[in-house]
């Protein structure tokens, strides 16, 4: 054994960190000072003999040698502990070592490089990722130009007596108002702009009022109309951003402090059709700060339907804002509920749209997988006309596409056929059985069990590229809740690039299993389910949010409330079938009134006070797994 102990020891230079060796660092490291001795583990008494021949093979090892030994053996006991985070603490010593020479040597400069290249500005507005998203079901690929949708024009619409009833009137109904010269868009955006100046401090839902350009915009509208030229139900309707959507020479504030006083002088692909279509811009609203939640630099958006809760969700603004009568429709986003949570919670209609049907130019970017942008409403068949809109290939926008739409407005609903889960709301159900409609139970079934956690790797990730800057930059210590978006990117810092891919194939695998299964034209189900939601956006799939009824809020004061729980439900269908939701959804808005409802915001009842701060506890976004 000694001749084997010196052979050994003698032979120690730099493999000294072998598997073998760091096998046996823990068993000798209180003999030897370098912790390279070996002792058979039977071994519980040492003897003399075993002194003598440490204290020999420590006498001849080459101290150089030594001292290069024990720091490795440092460094591997450093990079050891991070292991577990990544899920890695299966490599042993050598592999450790290895991995931290090839890091620094390879990974760190390419890392820094790339960096350098795409990553010095926040937001992801340039440097898009040329790995697209697609969730087109059908083997052939979709073909052809999309033709416009064929909407109706209703008749005998006459101009209310009182501002009130005008804010409330439907986008095609204010269409017609302007068509027919009923009232001006100047007019018109007078009057909204007066409604979101008065109820703007009750809801802190409003970022800026762009009145300079409003006027503008309004008058020209006017002006083509005087010379005979109309563009569509859109011409000279005013409407609000989300404030991540860009417009030049006003600030594009993303909600958040840091960036308050951001210009971005860059045309949001959005607001350009909407521009186009003769639209009139008249504020930019609340988005949660970096769009997330309902929290932002300005305070937190309140629900006009109960002003003691707030709206939830990052698309604060356009809910608060089109529930309360102060814009008449406006565009929000989604990555991971922030279209479906506030509409519902405010009791508006809305539509988070098929992946990629709006481009996203300009819009401050989360995960370019799972971004999408869409309208509030207070009717379906005004959605279907924004998305009529907006849809289309934008240039900028490779994720982006022409998705050739049923025309939403001639869907023959006795031909379809429903599902509803267990958690629909049966008068939907029932209402459409009456116009024809055949339903019949459904469950979405699907074998993958990590879908919000995909959800999080994926939206998690992808923000940390886009402001990677931003936390390492210490600007995350700013950020209005640091349970929000700090939290998250710091644990997003260490999902590895495996372990984000394997979430992607486990998306992919998802993506499968809910087509084989969607074996029904639609389904009706609740909205607001954490599971469906991040399951409805990693598949890309379109839901209609509609509101449904209302409910008595808990603990209602004793002498009375006008306030209100809004309830609802979301029609879902395949990717590229929007029209069929948003037929369901006006199928049903016809034979109801929940949508034509107006939130009691300065009629709350009497002695009704609001307590601030607020009672009712709106609990942050957590991971479900």
């Amino acid at each position: 054994m000694a001749t084997w102990f010196l052979d050994k020891c003698r032979n120690m230079s730099s493999r000294c960190s072998t598997r073998f060796m760091a096998s046996l660092v823990s068993q000798l490291f209180f003999f030897l000072a370098v912790s390279c001795a070996y002792l058979p583990s039977e071994s519980a008494v040492l003897l003399p003999s075993h002194r003598l021949l440490a204290s020999s093979a420590h006498k001849e090892m080459d101290s150089e040698n030594g001292s290069q030994c024990s720091k490795r053996i440092t460094e591997a006991s450093q990079i050891r502990p991070a292991l577990p985070l990544l899920d890695a603490d299966f490599l042993n010593d050598t592999k450790v070592l290895e991995i931290a020479k090839g890091a620094k040597e390879f990974n760190v400069p390419i890392i820094r490089a790339n960096r350098k290249l795409v990553a010095s500005v926040n937001g992801g507005l340039h440097n898009h990722s040329p790995l697209i998203f697609n969730p087109e079901w059908s083997t052939e690929q979709s073909q052809g130009k999309a033709s416009r949708f064929n909407h109706p024009s209703p008749s005998g619409i006459q101009r209310p007596n009182n501002e009130e009833d005008i804010a409330f009137m439907s986008v095609l109904e204010l269409g017609e108002l302007i068509k027919n010269k009923q009232i001006t868009s100047e007019e018109l955006t007078g009057i909204f702009l007066k409604r979101l100046r008065r109820y703007n401090p009750v809801l802190e839902s409003v970022v800026t009022n762009t009145e300079d350009l409003a006027y503008q915009q309004a008058k020209a509208a006017d002006k083509l109309l005087s010379q005979g030229v109309y563009l569509g139900p859109l011409h000279g309707i005013p409407y609000g951003l989300k404030d991540i959507i860009s417009v030049p020479h006003y600030k594009t504030t993303w909600g958040s402090k840091t960036f308050k006083n951001q210009v971005l002088n860059i045309d949001a692909w959005v607001y350009k059709r909407l521009k186009s279509a003769g639209a009139v811009l008249v504020a930019k609203l609340v988005s949660g700060s970096l769009a997330y939640d309902d929290i932002w630099f300005g305070g937190r958006t309140r629900n006009p339907w109960n002003i003691e809760e707030f709206s939830t969700g990052s698309s604060a603004g356009p809910a608060a804002c089109t529930s309360a009568g102060m814009v008449p429709f406006a565009i929000g986003s989604e990555t991971a509920g922030s279209i479906t949570y506030p509409a519902a919670r405010c009791g508006v209609t809305a539509l988070r749209p098929t992946f990629g049907s709006v481009g996203r130019t300009g819009v401050m970017s989360i995960s370019e997988s799972l971004d999408k942008l869409g309208p509030f409403c207070r009717y379906a068949a005004d959605c279907a006309i924004i998305l009529d809109a907006i849809r289309g290939k934008d240039p900028d926008d490779s994720s982006s596409r022409d998705i050739p739409f049923g025309d939403p407005f001639s869907v023959d609903i006795t031909k379809l056929t429903v599902g509803y889960l267990d958690d629909a709301d049966m008068e939907v159900v029932h209402v459409l059985e009456s116009k024809g409609v055949k339903a019949v139970p459904f469950k979405l079934k699907y074998t993958v069990d990590s879908v919000q956690g995909i959800l999080n790797f994926t939206m998690d990730v992808d923000m940390l590229a886009h402001f990677d800057e931003w936390q390492r930059s210490g600007r995350d210590d700013d950020y209005e809740a640091q349970d929000q978006w700090p939290l998250e990117l710091r644990r997003a810092r260490v999902v590895s690039a495996v372990d984000y891919m394997q979430a992607q194939r486990a998306r992919g695998k998802l993506i499968q299993e809910v087509k084989e299964n969607f074996n029904v034209d639609a389904f009706i189900g609740n909205a607001t389910d954490w599971e469906r939601v991040c399951m409805g956006n990693l598949v890309g799939l379109p839901v209609t949010v509609i509101p449904t009824g209302f409910k008595n809020i808990s603990n209602s004061p004793p002498t009375g409330t006008r306030r209100r729980t809004t309830v609802n439900t979301g029609i879902y269908a395949p990717p590229n079938h929007d029209h069929i939701a948003l037929a369901l959804a006006m199928a049903y808005q016809s034979a109801t009134d929940h949508h034509k409802k107006r939130p009691p915001i300065d009629d709350l009842g009497p002695n009704d006070k609001i307590p601030n701060p607020s009672a009712v506890p709106i609990p942050p976004r957590s991971l479900h797994l």
